[in-house]
């Protein structure tokens, strides 16, 4: 995705690191200041010359940055218009011009993110689907009506939760690539909450395992966190993965 660029026209006259001297005296408001440039071309006669080029040179280097195409002539145009001080235009039209192309850049970049991020989803998606179809070819992965696979590492002897209880878990959960994203293992803690506040795959699942279970759950995104992922760490349309023990159910 493209930075996001907002051009002012005062922000365009940047900071140049240059070695300066300044020979300031007592009771005189301006200071003489040496300014080391390379040697000028034969076009460039002066220290003004030069200066006055680098800047040019750098304003352009930063309008080129812009995902926009600028008219590079009636750009100095401007500059020159700017610089003796009468222009075509009003200070309040120039404002009011700038800000509306902005706000239309602002909003062609938003539209191109969020068009890419549409593309990604839909790249998620189909990597889940490929790989729930695979891996319901898989000795002792059973599959579900809606969807949600699972896998039983361990079965145990206790009573099944409800969608109310309150069940106290071990978990770690994974994206496709094998990334962890949130592990109760790693922390050394389990946690405990109710089954109706969870993704839809964790109430159908943790339901199915007896008190003293460990299963893996295979969801996909639509039963996970679909299209808009979660905390920055779960893209939209991601199929999980999490492996669960199930510690205790408190009814």
């Amino acid at each position: 995705m493209k930075k996001i660029i907002l051009l002012t026209t005062i922000a365009l006259l940047w900071t140049i690191p240059v070695k300066s001297q300044t020979k300031a005296k007592k009771g005189k408001a301006t200071a003489d200041v040496e300014v080391a440039v390379p040697e000028q071309t034969n076009s460039m006669k002066t220290e003004n010359d030069t200066v006055s080029y680098m800047l040019g040179f750098s304003m352009g280097q930063q309008l080129k940055s812009i995902p926009y195409q600028f008219n590079p002539e009636f750009v100095l145009e401007g500059v020159k218009a700017g610089i003796a001080g009468s222009g075509l235009y009003t200070a309040s039209e120039i404002e009011a011009v700038l800000t509306k192309w902005q706000q239309n850049m602002m909003a062609a970049q938003q539209q191109e993110a969020q068009s890419a991020g549409n593309e990604q989803i839909a790249a998620n998606k189909k990597a889940g689907e490929d790989f729930l179809a695979a891996n319901a070819t898989r000795q002792g992965v059973q599959t579900t009506s809606s969807g949600l696979q699972y896998e039983v590492v361990t079965l145990g002897t206790g009573v099944r939760p409800t969608a109310t209880d309150k069940v106290q878990v071990h978990y770690e959960g994974k994206l496709l690539d094998g990334t962890i994203f949130d592990s109760s293992i790693e922390r050394g803690e389990p946690i405990t909450f109710g089954l109706n506040q969870v993704i839809a795959g964790w109430t159908e699942g943790v339901q199915l395992m007896p008190e003293g279970s460990k299963f893996i759950f295979y969801i996909p995104s639509n039963l996970a966190y679909g299209d808009r992922g979660a905390g920055g760490s779960i893209p939209g349309g991601s199929t999980l993965i999490f492996q669960v023990e199930l510690i205790k159910v408190n009814p």
